[in-house]
């Protein structure tokens, strides 16, 4: 109902408009009694200069009238008045979706030769490497960069560390599944069993797991923090704080922090958690192109391993 009145409008709004202009034309077209002759405005300027009052030529006015009949015949052939459809049927979503059906059928025929093909021989060609670095440019750097080093809460692709697993396979299922990765809100715990010095205490014990030999025994703080460590963190983490990947649980014995090493910033991760989402590219790149995006994200942290890959691919097919 909604849309038909809106569709209704937008029918009154163009004939309003396409009768608004053929009443103008017919209405200043015509010369009426008392007008002044066209040489008799009595506009002069410089003694010479005379404003005259002709009207235009019938073939211009003939000339409106026919754009104003071709906009009519426009508007009922291809559809403009609401959610009617025109007499021959078009639509700009069948033109789209017919134009991307053509752009799939040439893609297909670029991407043919390596579908199915295993991360790690895409990795060690060239040519895979290449397209797999231009779909990255146009899916993957707005979130991780060009370089692929990321940001805060954007994790770096270029380095050897992996939240979810760096195994090909692991990295090919990243990209096409997704992942979200959960922090919970562990504030008001730890502040139950520890008092109000409980995020102190744990952040110094998480910097401390960071900072090859230092001694928590030594830190009273980090002391303090491992208790509620133990008691809530261990589960997802581990007791040596090597993380999980299953779970996408940071490895909190490494130097990387995908929000940030600062207190500040481990505080309100401690506190208030984290969520982060990798978007499931799955339907929006299909099988193969995920698989070439996934090849070239591997080959950044594994160089020695994709220059001696074998490559068995052959030179893609040009449309």
């Amino acid at each position: 109902m909604i849309a038909t009145g809106w569709s209704w409008y937008v029918i009154a709004l163009a004939a309003l408009n396409i009768f608004g202009l053929v009443w103008l034309l017919w209405y200043t077209a015509k010369r009426r009694p008392g007008d002044p002759g066209p040489e008799e405005t009595s506009h002069y300027w410089d003694g010479d200069i005379t404003e005259y009052n002709k009207p235009m030529p019938r073939w211009w006015i003939q000339g409106f009238y026919l754009t104003i009949v071709f906009a009519i015949g426009y508007v009922l052939w291809y559809g403009g008045l609401g959610k009617y459809a025109g007499i021959s049927g078009w639509s700009s979503q069948r033109e789209h979706a017919l134009d991307k059906a053509a752009s799939d059928a040439n893609l297909a025929v670029t991407f043919r030769p390596y579908d199915g093909r295993p991360i790690e021989r895409l990795a060690g060609d060239p040519q895979a490497l290449q397209l797999g670095r231009s779909i990255f440019a146009n899916t993957c750097a707005t979130c991780h960069g060009s370089s692929a080093q990321g940001a805060i809460g954007y994790p770096n692709l270029a380095d050897d560390i992996w939240h979810w697993g760096g195994a090909p396979d692991r990295v090919l299922q990243t990209v096409l599944d997704g992942r979200e990765g959960v922090m919970p809100e562990w504030g008001p715990v730890l502040t139950s069993m520890g008092g109000d010095n409980a995020i102190d205490y744990t952040v110094a014990y998480v910097r401390a797991l960071g900072t090859p030999g230092q001694s928590v025994q030594n830190d009273y703080l980090a002391a303090q923090g491992k208790k509620l460590y133990d008691g809530v963190c261990v589960a997802c983490h581990g007791v040596d704080g090597k993380g999980n990947q299953e779970l996408g649980a940071p490895d909190l014995t490494d130097k990387y922090w995908l929000y940030g090493s600062s207190k500040e910033s481990l505080r309100q991760s401690i506190a208030k958690g984290r969520h982060g989402v990798m978007p499931a590219h799955r339907d929006l790149l299909g099988e193969t192109r995920a698989r070439l995006v996934a090849a070239y994200v591997w080959s950044l942290s594994q160089p020695a391993a994709t220059k001696a890959a074998p490559t068995d691919t052959p030179a893609p097919a040009r449309p």
